[in-house]
């Protein structure tokens, strides 16, 4: 068995010496496109291009391969994206077609046009790549601000508000605040109007006593007893201060009721002015 594997292998290698011998061996694309000198060639180096890239994205699309391998397959293909775009450049330049111009666009698996960023396109599983997968989510678009002209033209009788009442629901709503806040009202007033009548009935009642009753404070005597029993009407008290006259008094009590009056029913700017009109008179 080894002889055999040892003729096999020199014979193989006489083939292999006999077609480098005779100029048979396949002949390689050149590195650069520029080093190209015949449009046949460069029609050939671009056709090889575009078949290995239908193979290389048809190894892509399976998602076992494992994320480096997918990346790498990526790679690999734009790399002879861009070899295939110098190629169509140096077809021009020798006259031949306008690929760039006329030619299809790059469609992946599915039908529609690979997507990429600044040149570098994904294909099958590299697109669902970490990462990756963000950049073909669409954000959504940002609404486009109206024009002042597109602004006026809803703006209605419905927009001053003279439509209000249209719909049958604020109209019952403000009969309800009108009624509540007019009870209200009443009800303010009612305590306002009792207060004030017990406050009359109180002075009334001060009024009413003596100015003159002097109530003493020393002990009865009976002597002293039977001498204001013998005065015929009279009432006995020493006064040390100026005693007031009744219809003074009176006076006194009318202008301190005014006073209250005015202090809980008038504004501040209202009583300024009375006081100043007071201050003038002499009052």
């Amino acid at each position: 068995m080894a002889r055999n594997a040892e003729k096999a292998m020199t014979a193989l290698a006489r083939f292999r010496q006999a077609q480098l011998e005779e100029g048979k061996v396949k002949e390689r694309r050149p590195f650069l496109a520029s080093e190209c000198s015949e449009l046949p060639k460069a029609e050939k180096w671009r056709r090889q291009i575009i078949s290995e890239i239908s193979k290389k994205v048809a190894q892509i699309q399976n998602a076992g391969l494992g994320e480096f391998r997918i990346r790498d397959l990526n790679d690999e293909i734009n790399k002879l994206l861009r070899e295939k775009g110098h190629w169509e450049v140096r077809i021009r330049e020798l006259g031949g077609s306008d690929y760039k111009r006329f030619g299809p666009r790059m469609l992946d698996h599915e039908g529609k046009e690979v997507p990429g960023n600044r040149g570098y396109k994904y294909f099958g599983a590299a697109r669902d790549l970490p990462g990756v997968r963000e950049l073909f989510e669409k954000e959504p678009t940002p609404a486009q601000r109206k024009t002042r002209a597109e602004l006026m033209k809803e703006v209605d009788a419905e927009y001053y508000g003279y439509r209000d009442e249209d719909d049958g629901v604020l109209l019952p709503l403000e009969a309800q605040y009108e009624k509540q806040a007019m009870l209200d009202a009443v009800q303010k007033w009612k305590t306002e109007k009792d207060s004030c009548l017990s406050g009359e009935k109180q002075l009334e009642v001060e009024e009413e006593e003596s100015i003159y009753t002097v109530h003493s404070e020393e002990p009865d005597d009976g002597d002293n007893n039977e001498e204001l029993e013998a005065e015929e009407g009279g009432v006995s008290f020493i006064a040390h201060v100026p005693v007031p006259s009744q219809k003074e008094v009176e006076e006194a009590l009318v202008r301190r009721k005014k006073m209250e009056l005015l202090q809980r029913y008038a504004s501040e700017t209202l009583q300024a002015q009375s006081q100043e009109a007071r201050t003038l008179l002499g009052l």
